[in-house]
C-alpha cells in the first residue's frame, strides 16, 4: 500500500507562509534531503489553490511544476483541470484510500493548509515529513490550524544540518 507523505517546509512557530503569503525564508542553498524524497514518490495531491498556484507563471512556485509526477487535485469548486491532472471531488477518504491502494510510490500531500487539515481530520496522512527552519515568522499561515484531535506521532528519523534546517520525520499513530 502507498503511504501519502505530508512533506512541507515550516518555521520553528510552525507556519507555512509569511503574513503575505511569502516563502522567502525558505533555506534553498542545499538539497536537504528533497532529491531522496522524490524518488519515493510518484504523485502529489493539491488542493484548489495550490494547484492555481503552481499553474501561474507568474508565481515563483511555478518553478516547481513537478514534470512526471501524477497530479490529483482536490476541489468541489473546480469544474476542469488540466489534460494530465486528476480532480478528485466528493469523498476523499473513499477516493484516497481506494488510490493508495493502487500500484505505485508514495504521494506526496503537496498542500495547502485546508486540504492538510481534512487530510489529518479523515486519518489520511501515514507520514510527516517536516522541514523546520530556524526563523520565527510571529505571524502568517499555521501549519496546524483546524486540528483539535491529538495525533501520536513516532519518531522514524531526524537529520541536523549545519545550516540549523533540522529534517524531521514521524509515522502517523491515528
Amino acid at each position: 500500500m502507498r503511504n501519502v507523505i505530508l512533506c512541507v517546509a515550516v518555521t520553528l512557530d510552525g507556519y507555512i507562509e509569511g503574513p503575505n503569503g511569502e516563502y522567502d525564508w525558505c533555506f534553498t542553498d542545499q538539497d536537504y534531503g528533497m532529491t531522496a524524497f522524490l524518488d519515493r514518490i510518484d504523485a502529489l495531491f493539491v488542493g484548489r489553490k495550490s494547484y492555481e498556484l503552481l499553474k501561474n507563471p507568474d508565481e515563483a512556485a511555478s518553478n516547481y511544476s513537478f514534470p512526471g509526477y501524477k497530479k490529483y487535485v482536490f476541489s468541489n469548486t473546480l469544474t476542469e483541470v488540466d489534460d494530465e491532472v486528476e480532480l478528485v471531488r466528493g469523498d476523499i477518504k473513499a477516493q484516497v484510500n481506494e488510490l493508495k491502494n493502487q500500484p505505485g510510490k508514495d504521494i506526496w500531500l503537496f498542500g495547502g493548509a485546508d486540504l492538510t487539515a481534512s487530510f489529518l481530520r479523515e486519518g489520511l496522512v501515514d507520514e510527516l515529513l517536516l522541514a523546520i527552519h530556524p526563523i520565527i515568522l510571529g505571524s502568517g499561515k499555521l501549519l496546524f490550524t483546524t486540528t483539535t484531535d491529538r495525533i501520536k506521532l513516532t519518531l522514524i528519523d531526524s537529520k541536523t544540518y549545519s545550516t540549523g534546517l533540522v529534517s524531521v520525520s514521524y509515522k502517523m499513530a491515528y
